[in-house]
């Protein structure tokens, strides 16, 4: 046996090279290294523990720094201490056994500081996923049918990033994350499909005005076709919105047609208003030129044969614009009342019956102050001087009513 105080020490050397291990078991064979120096035979098989020895070492390492898992470190020291024994090394295999045994109770610390951390790991999961369920069957119950999508996707690609908890509550969970999320599915599509019936149902109406619209854009009843269209816009605006690309070309298609005939009617328009502002021009000439000619009247059948002709030249023109109509009229109308009232007054002062009522008043009048007169006197010659006052009184009014019966005689006869 070689000197002590190192893997050396633990082995011998025969003569013929054959190399031996010392353990607590007795003396066991290891090899034979023929026609080499014993220091050199022995030397390899050192070298072989010494390999043995730095995986023992580098697994302790591991473990202590937690690189390696128990269970996987606890395989390992396993197979090294079978391969220890075994091993055809020359060195302290005793000691690494030892050391391997020695590393048993980091082994268990280690298992169970990993098994508080797995189960707080599973319970941080747990809490995770419950939460994610949570939100899920919120967004299945809700309304959001585009952000919903990305949310759910979202969730699931959270979900499987997490690891797997006890079969039974990871089982549990996924079903209502998995049930949340089919409602959810099904529920969007038929809220799509709601929605591509009305979006038809909204092509279907709006091509049908479009189709109205294209019979009457060439219309020329200003008025009532304006009205039509006015009309038509409501219907569009009540028939809701189909796809946006669809709902965009008819847009286009409907407002190209309003502009059509919105623009003609304005053209026709202008011409009008051009047109009536002549006529407004030729109206107000002529009006000028029967009002200097026939007021004041005086020769009510030269003013009626003025205003004659006078009217059938004003007809001749059309329209005038609408804020000129009634002042026009207004003009129109003095003039014409202007000739009925000298009409109405020649008539009075030419009509017999009314110059025999004139008359008769006068003379009704006048037969009255003179009976009045008569009494009066007759009252002063009796003394009764009350009663030839109050006589004298109404003498006076109807001398008054006389005055009046008297000029509306003259003008009878001054025609």
């Amino acid at each position: 046996m070689s000197e002590s105080g190192g893997p050396a020490s633990f082995g011998r050397v025969d003569s013929d090279g054959t190399v031996y291990v010392v353990t607590s078991a007795g003396e066991r064979r290891v090899g034979q290294v023929p026609d080499t120096d014993p220091a050199e035979a022995l030397a390899f098989f050192v070298r072989r523990f010494e390999a043995l020895e730095t995986e023992v070492n580098l697994l302790s390492k591991r473990i202590e720094s937690g690189t390696v898992s128990p269970e996987e470190a606890r395989k390992v020291v396993n197979s090294q201490r079978a391969a220890i024994a075994e091993a055809n090394a020359v060195g302290d295999l005793d000691g690494l056994i030892t050391k391997l045994d020695d590393l048993a109770p980091q082994l268990a610390a280690a298992q169970e500081a990993r098994k508080a951390q797995r189960a707080q790991q599973n319970e941080e999961t747990k809490a995770a996923k419950e939460a994610m369920v949570v939100e899920a069957e919120k967004l299945a119950a809700g309304n959001d049918w585009r952000g919903g999508v990305n949310k759910f996707r979202a969730l699931l690609d959270e979900w499987k990033a997490l690891p797997r908890i006890d079969r039974a509550t990871d089982d549990e969970l996924w079903h209502r994350f998995s049930s949340a999320r089919t409602t959810y599915t099904r529920r969007r599509k038929a809220q799509f499909a709601t929605e591509n019936e009305r979006r038809e149902s909204a092509r279907k109406a709006k091509e049908a005005i479009i189709a109205r619209a294209a019979e009457i854009a060439d219309s020329t009843d200003w008025a009532g076709t304006a009205a039509e269209f006015r009309d038509l816009m409501t219907q569009w605006k009540s028939a809701g919105g189909a796809a946006r690309e669809v709902d965009d070309r008819l847009w286009s298609q409907f407002r190209a047609l309003q502009d059509q005939f919105f623009g003609a009617r304005s053209a026709a328009f202008s011409m009008e208003d051009d047109e009536f502002r002549e006529n407004l021009a030729a109206k107000q000439a002529l009006l000028d030129k029967a009002e200097a000619a026939i007021l004041p009247v005086n020769d009510v059948k030269a003013a009626r044969d003025a205003f004659r002709v006078f009217l059938a030249e004003y007809n001749e023109y059309g329209k005038v614009p609408r804020e000129s109509i009634r002042p026009l009229e207004n003009r129109l109308r003095a003039l014409e009342q202007a000739i009925k009232t000298a009409e109405d007054d020649e008539w009075r002062r030419t009509d017999p019956e009314a110059r025999k009522r004139a008359s008769d008043t006068v003379e009704m009048f006048t037969a009255q102050i003179n009976k009045l007169t008569k009494q009066a006197d007759d009252a002063e010659a009796r003394g009764d001087v009350k009663k030839a006052q109050k006589t004298r009184e109404s003498i006076k009014t109807y001398n008054e009513w006389l005055a009046q019966a008297n000029k509306a005689l003259d003008e009878f006869s001054s025609n």
